[in-house]
């Protein structure tokens, strides 16, 4: 399960960093970047370097069964779910997806409480 958090990590990071190519394109050409493809952009940044940071602190924690399972889920889902939404719903004109951040972002909440809760529950040495 740690390989689906890092693997998605580094695949975000590798989208991540065409996107910002593709911003490198727009800024030469003297036109502004949109602001949805700038937030989709950080969003994911940062969400996949926590999702390496979530693959090694998930063992290290002791993190087992279906908690494992749970964080792993939930997290990967918000991960690409938050700046799928921005580029999607703002740069694409499908608003009808907005309203899922809420869903997206319960997600990453709740791996995130999962974390909270192995931590100062579990082993006082992991």
């Amino acid at each position: 399960m740690t390989k689906a958090l890092k693997g998605s990590g580094f695949l975000g990071l590798a989208v991540m960093m065409a996107v910002g190519m593709h911003q490198f394109v727009i800024v030469s050409g003297g036109n502004p970047v949109p602001p949805w493809m700038i937030g989709g952009h950080a969003h994911l940044g940062v969400l996949s370097i926590l999702a390496i940071v979530m693959g090694f602190a998930v063992p290290a924690l002791g993190v087992t069964g279906q908690l494992r399972t749970a964080v792993t889920g939930l997290f990967i889902a918000g991960q690409w779910g938050i700046p799928g939404i921005v580029w999607l719903g703002e740069g694409f004109g499908l608003l009808f997806l907005m309203p899922t951040g809420f869903l997206w972002g319960i997600c990453l909440i709740l791996s995130m409480l999962i974390m909270f809760y192995v931590t100062v529950t579990g082993d006082a040495e992991a």
